[in-house]
């Protein structure tokens, strides 16, 4: 049975790469993966910088309620056949996404792009470009 590491951020994109592996992946062990930035709590000012604790709560929360949108909207889907499991976890989204891939024992990961090109991808990166890069095993990438 493989197993399928889904990110998921809300967008779009994420959505359409849950469904992706559902259909492709059925009978297999899917586990949705959403990943909060420490930068998500911390704030800077004239005076220095600050890290607010209940906007990282926030974030958390924010994670744990895509996951769980995550597994109805596999429920709604009537899927059957699929091992759900989910996860949130704190770091930066790339290298948490790799190190989930080695330390989880996953086969491959289903995730979406934002499709930026050109200048805003060289400032902005890109989560799904880093990952292809440095994941041990295949990615696919759905726009």
């Amino acid at each position: 049975m493989k197993h399928v590491l889904v990110p998921i951020d809300g967008s779009e994109p994420a959505w359409k790469a849950l469904d992706h592996a559902a259909s492709v992946f059925a009978g297999g062990r899917i586990t949705v993966l959403h990943v909060v930035d420490p930068a998500a709590g911390m704030y800077t000012g004239v005076d220095g910088g600050y890290f607010d604790t209940e906007a990282f709560e926030r974030a958390k929360d924010r994670g744990e309620d895509l996951c769980e949108r995550a597994s109805e909207r596999l429920r709604d889907d009537d899927l059957e056949g699929i091992d759900l499991a989910t996860a949130v976890e704190a770091g930066r989204p790339a290298r948490t996404i790799v190190e989930y891939v080695s330390e989880h024992d996953v086969d491959h990961v289903v995730m979406g792009s934002r499709g930026r090109t050109g200048v805003s991808r060289m400032l902005l990166g890109s989560v799904a470009e880093t990952v292809t890069r440095r994941s041990p095993v295949p990615v696919t990438i759905v726009r």
